[in-house]
């Protein structure tokens, strides 16, 4: 939440003018004096949490990422004095959320890092980490009304409400209770064998039975991966001692698409030892 908070900052310092207009929207859609809700194309329900979830995207390059999002919060009037979304704003929430085209990545999204049956049930934890919290900065109901705090989007995400009517295609009964049991399990097996992964990097320790060579980009500020997490799986003693690392604040998390091909050069040439990197 902390590194999501920050990347929305960062967007309202490049488009300050969204700060207004976000709020406007979020106005609207708690307008409960509208009566009926607001209906997506889709069949879903835009709430104002489900569009606050177009937040996933700002972890890309600013450039792209933000310029994006700028575009669609810009679509939601026709006018300054309209009180209606837009029709091609409902269509570009239903084009940028693809969670009804791809249930699995709202089903499994938190359960892939259940690391072992010492991890224990995932229990919706970006929700209910947010909920425990003791900071409003994501309360919307808070902010939306508070002229002098920015109403924040999430980040990549998933929570359970996303099956109570927001997405249509999630909210059917089975896909519901699915959810509901897979935040529940807590006999996942472990994600990966530490020891094995150390002895394909590195062998015995003397060089020998080396299997793998690897190298990889480590993002700084990458708003979809923790930093810290990431630096203590390659210090020495961790699981990935053995892969060399790149950290850079060049790019984002979507280096690969932004310039891709510069950016496998340089591992390949890292991992061949062709170019010292780290120095």
């Amino acid at each position: 939440w902390k590194r999501v908070e920050e990347r929305n900052r960062m967007y309202y310092e490049r488009y300050p003018g969204d700060v207004a207009l976000v709020k406007r929207i979020a106005r609207l859609l708690e307008d409960e004096s509208r009566g009926e809700p607001v209906r997506l194309p889709s069949g879903g329900i835009l709430t104002t949490r489900r569009f606050l979830q177009l937040g996933l995207g700002l972890g890309g390059t600013p450039g792209v990422a933000f310029a994006n999002l700028h575009s669609i919060v810009s679509s939601a009037f026709l006018d300054d004095d309209d009180d209606e979304l837009s029709a091609a704003f409902l269509k570009r929430i239903d084009y940028e959320q693809s969670f009804d085209d791809a249930p699995l990545y709202f089903l499994l999204h938190e359960s892939i890092y259940a690391d072992g049956p010492a991890s224990g049930a995932t229990e919706w934890a970006a929700y209910t980490s947010n909920q425990l919290s003791s900071t409003s900065q994501f309360d919307y109901l808070l902010t939306s009304k508070d002229d002098d705090a920015p109403v924040l989007f999430y980040g990549e995400m998933v929570f359970p409400w996303m099956a109570e009517g927001d997405f249509a295609e999630l909210s059917g009964n089975g896909m519901r209770m699915l959810s509901q049991t897979l935040a529940k399990k807590g006999d996942w097996a472990s994600l990966y064998d530490a020891t094995n992964m150390r002895a394909a990097l590195l062998g015995s320790g003397n060089g020998e039975g080396v299997k793998s060579k690897a190298a990889s980009a480590t993002y700084y500020g990458d708003m979809y991966v923790d930093f810290d997490c990431a630096m203590k799986l390659v210090q020495r003693g961790g699981p990935l001692e053995g892969v060399k690392v790149w950290v850079t604040n060049e790019y984002q998390h979507s280096g690969l698409r932004d310039d891709g091909a510069a950016i496998v050069c340089k591992l390949v040439s890292m991992a061949k030892g062709s170019i010292h990197v780290p120095s």
